[in-house]
């Protein structure tokens, strides 16, 4: 009785099978739902008994008019082992389609949710199960190969899988502590904190992205996410990489992590500009984009990338190379922005007036270098190590330019006008000043010259400014030559010669006072200044000779006694001293020495070459019986050294 209670029940699963069963994955349903109901109705029974009705039907067996009837008391044969020819049985299933068709149903609920799954962590806990069934699953079909068909399906539910875990994946990192957020893919929500998240000063909205204030503190990381987040995002990839989808991953990460690296750029109050743009820019704009670059490149490289790296290895820990490419994905972009304002700025204009700027973006590069090692240590961001790398040597470039334009713009400086009075020029007050400015970074300037650069961004040797013999200081010496002979084209087109000494007297004082009183000093050398100051001296000497020669030779009236110029005679030298002496005095008054230390020494050779002989003249004047008391002398020896010392105090004395 109880066999026959069995068959009997067997028989109506059957039917209720063969009427609701409209789909494989619908009768796999109903009968895994009666298995679990009771025990007597076995997977394996059920399935033997569905052979035995299907080989009965295919034998011709049934009720008229070819209606299907339930029997009273069905026997219960064994399955059959191939269905008869013709036949209409479905083949049996395998426990991998169940598997399969079990991981669909579940995985289905969760894809096809309207809210993100990991705001609730048992909702997420099943998924990533069931993605890692599914993830063996295909593994195992795919060694086996046998059922190519199967395979294709459980491809294309972990394709769905993937998906859908992309998208948590992005919204996490996007949104980390939101519950319910509009996450990309198409989650629902309702809008009501978009507003809030995207607009005004978050900077996403219309409204101007406000600028970050300065940092002096770069010792700093930015954990862009907490730590329970990380390890979420991290279950996440490691199973879209198991999947064979990390490329998938890596750029997904990037996608997500690129707008926060954009703004966070933004914020720093850098804009993009192309080449084209900064080259047609004024110098002033420039400048003003160079004071921003500068804390920007340093902020971005020595802060926000190395954050960058620290939170993609923590995401990706173990998931080699797809860390590495999600990390230079994400900030690449936004690196090579900064590098290519610095690339165009090198090719710009090199007029000598930029080279402190392009000095100060030089050195912000340079110092960058040694700490980027560890950050692109890995073959994919060396190349962006490298583009770093290349930007400070062509900025250094543009310095070894823009002195080589300083010797340019020196020697086109026309000799047309003479300066006043033989005073300093201004292109000698120009290069003067600003030699001794640029000594301010010869370090700097020095290992650019030197041109002898490691890879790691160091001078391969040392470098000693302070020695006459370095590149700086030679082409410093260079420029200091190619001003000299400028200055001596100038002082021909004065026609006094007498005032072109003073010319070169006034410009080559000036250059030692500022050699002197500076770094030049160091690196030009004492040799150097005291081949100057001779220069000087000769140029004094030559001045005294062709001004003050002619009245020198006027006043020699030789010895006393025999053979002595009679009073006449020193009577018409006295004239002649009179008129030439005023004639330097109305011209020279209005010259210039403008160190006070020359302007002295200059009176004083006067007064030495001059005082003594005219002194001996009025002597020998007031001493002739012929002149007698109608002597009339114009100018007293005080007179004539009370002119002297109002030489050369220029046209306002």
């Amino acid at each position: 009785m109880a066999e026959d209670g069995e068959e009997k029940l067997l028989a109506t699963v059957q039917h209720i099978v063969q009427t609701l069963g409209s789909s494989d994955t619908m009768t796999e349903d109903i009968l895994k739902v009666f298995s679990n109901y009771d025990g007597r109705l076995s997977l394996d029974k059920i399935y033997a008994a569905r052979g035995a009705v299907a080989a009965a039907a295919g034998g011709g067996g049934g009720g008229g008019g070819g209606e299907r009837s339930m029997p009273a008391s069905p026997p219960l044969p064994p399955p059959p082992a191939v269905a008869a020819p013709g036949s209409s049985a479905r083949p049996p299933v395998t426990s991998m389609e169940r598997t399969v068709r079990t991981l669909d149903r579940q995985i289905s609920q969760f894809v096809t949710m309207d809210r993100l799954i990991w705001a609730d962590s048992g909702d997420a806990d099943a998924f990533l199960e069931a993605v890692d069934d599914l993830i063996g699953t295909v593994q195992e079909l795919d060694a086996a190969g046998t059922n190519r068909v199967l395979l294709d399906r459980a491809d294309e539910l972990l394709s769905r899988c993937m998906a859908r875990l992309e998208d948590e994946f992005r919204a996490l990192i996007e949104r980390p502590d939101d519950a319910a957020p509009s996450a990309p893919g198409g989650f629902a929500s309702d809008g009501s904190d978009d507003e809030d998240f995207y607009g005004g000063e978050d900077g996403y909205g219309d409204e101007p992205i406000p600028i970050a204030k300065p940092v002096t503190d770069y010792d700093v990381v930015i954990d862009a996410l907490s730590p329970g987040s990380i390890a979420n995002v991290h279950q996440i990839s490691r199973r879209m990489v198991d999947a064979g989808f990390g490329r998938e991953c890596a750029e997904a990460y990037a996608a997500a992590r690129r707008g926060f690296v954009d703004e966070s750029v933004a914020r720093l109050g850098v804009r993009p500009r192309t080449a084209e743009e900064v080259h047609a820019s004024p110098w002033e704009e420039l400048e003003f984009d160079i004071a921003r670059w500068i804390p920007a490149f340093n902020m971005v490289f020595r802060i926000l990338i190395p954050s960058e790296r620290r939170l993609c290895d923590r995401v990706f820990d173990g998931l080699a190379p797809f860390g590495d490419l999600a990390f230079i994905a994400a900030v690449r972009t936004q690196a090579l922005q900064l590098i290519s304002f610095g690339d165009a700025i090198s090719s710009s204009s090199r007029s000598p007036e930029r080279l402190f700027r392009v000095v100060d973006m030089y050195e912000a590069v340079r110092d960058i270098l040694p700490d980027l090692d560890p950050v692109f240590s890995d073959p994919y961001s060396a190349a962006l190590r490298a583009e770093v790398s290349a930007v400070r040597n062509t900025l250094g470039s543009s310095i070894k330019g823009i002195f080589m334009e300083l010797e340019n713009l020196i020697r086109r400086d026309p000799a047309r006008v003479a300066t006043p009075g033989g005073g300093i020029h201004p292109i000698t007050r120009y290069v003067m000043n600003y030699l001794r400015a640029a000594c301010g970074s010869r370090q700097t300037l020095e290992e650019v010259m030197e041109g002898d650069l490691s890879a790691g961004g160091r001078a391969a040797a040392s470098v000693d400014p302070d020695r006459p013999t370095s590149s700086l200081a030679v082409h410093i010496a260079w420029i200091m030559d190619v001003l000299h002979k400028n200055l001596d084209t100038k002082s021909k087109i004065y026609r006094d010669p007498s005032l072109a000494c003073i010319f070169l007297m006034n410009n080559g004082k000036y250059i030692i006072q500022k050699v002197n009183d500076s770094e030049l000093g160091v690196l030009l050398g004492d040799d150097w200044i005291k081949q100057l100051s001779t220069r000087v001296r000769r140029w004094s000497m030559d001045y005294q000779r062709s001004t003050w020669g002619k009245v020198t030779t006027v006043l020699q009236i030789g010895g006393s006694g025999v053979g002595a110029l009679p009073a006449k005679a020193m009577l018409q030298k006295l004239r002649m001293f009179n008129t030439y002496f005023e004639e330097i005095y109305a011209v020279q008054s209005e010259w210039m020495v403008a160190d006070d230390q020359l302007r002295m020494d200059v009176r004083s050779a006067v007064e030495d070459s001059v005082m003594p002989a005219y002194a001996a003249l009025i002597a020998r004047l007031k001493s002739a019986p012929e002149t007698g008391r109608d002597l009339y002398i114009k100018y007293t020896p005080e007179d004539v050294e009370a002119h002297i010392q109002h030489l050369f105090e220029g046209a306002a004395k």
